[in-house]
């Protein structure tokens, strides 16, 4: 049987759920001026091209300074009043902007989800070695939640089913935003930051920096709160990239803190397989994400 492409299943997905006629994306500054914390210096942003042998090619982000949140509202008909923020991956040097972004978004609307996609700062500061993660990054997550649910009203969604999903890097992002929200990571802006930072769901793919290297420990600087919200975690066995026990040392670490987690782990599929339906293994994981959040109520009819 032959392959249908990623690209095609995600146009005739949008054409079958009507989001085709969805309004354009709105784009937002996240930050009123200059971002608080370090910035990378390394010249203008760039967007460019980087081919893969296993998924092709994709569409990357590079030196952003200027953070900001493009929102994805699905149609009016088809709204359940759910959003998510979405981290694309990129080892905190880069951004996977189509492949971890816009066809993120799709799948998101046509199920009846707005998708806001963060631009958060890369590369890593020039100060900021590999082994720790920067600050930026955390800064922007905390406050795309914030002003997601300080716009709620307007975007049509619930603030109280406003999630975060990252990938690769990004599903770290996506950790420390769903356990670090107690304490902001820089100081009150404005009224934005009175809203609460603290995702109400988390989705975790194919992630890094969850555990040390060398030790089944995880990642310093996460700590897992009480009220840390439910957890959704995807890996492949066969990551090269990020081996997938970065994903088991979390679950247990979650589990064993008793919050509410759930993890699949694939024979094979590699890294950033995404929201690919290309008949690999992980192409089932978007329907158990749905169900997952069917399962906490985050997609319950909405008003």
């Amino acid at each position: 049987m032959k392959k249908i492409p990623s690209t095609a299943y995600l146009i005739a997905a949008l054409l079958a759920s009507g989001v085709a006629t969805a309004s354009p994306p709105l784009v937002f500054d996240l930050w009123p001026g200059k971002p608080p914390g370090d910035l990378p210096v390394r010249g203008e942003e760039k967007t460019y091209i980087r081919n893969s042998t296993l998924y092709g090619t994709d569409v990357l982000i590079t030196n952003v300074t200027k953070p900001t949140l493009t929102v994805y509202s699905p149609p009016r008909g088809n709204n359940t009043g759910t959003a998510m923020v979405i981290c694309p991956g990129g080892g905190y040097w880069d951004l996977y902007w189509e492949g971890e972004g816009e066809q993120v978004a799709a799948w998101l609307n046509s199920q009846g989800m707005t998708a806001i996609i963060l631009k958060y700062r890369v590369p890593r500061p020039p100060n900021v070695p590999e082994p720790e993660t920067p600050i930026g990054p955390q800064m922007d997550a905390q406050r795309a939640v914030s002003t997601v649910r300080s716009r709620a009203a307007e975007w049509g969604i619930n603030p109280k089913r406003i999630g975060i999903i990252g990938f690769s890097v990004g599903g770290h992002l996506a950790l420390a935003t769903a356990t670090g929200f107690s304490k902001r990571t820089y100081e009150r802006i404005d009224s934005i930051d009175d809203w609460s930072s603290r995702p109400d769901f988390a989705v975790l793919c194919y992630s890094g920096f969850l555990k040390l290297q060398d030790k089944d420990e995880i990642w310093p600087g996460i700590h897992i709160p009480q009220d840390t919200p439910p957890v959704m975690m995807v890996h492949a066995t066969d990551d090269t990239m990020s081996p997938s026990d970065q994903s088991v040392i979390m679950y247990l670490a979650l589990k064993r803190a008793r919050i509410p987690v759930e993890l699949h782990i694939f024979a094979k599929g590699e890294h950033d397989f995404g929201v690919r339906q290309d008949g690999r293994l992980p192409s089932s994981w978007p329907q158990l994400c749905i169900n997952w959040l069917h399962a906490f109520g985050f997609l319950d009819p909405h008003p």
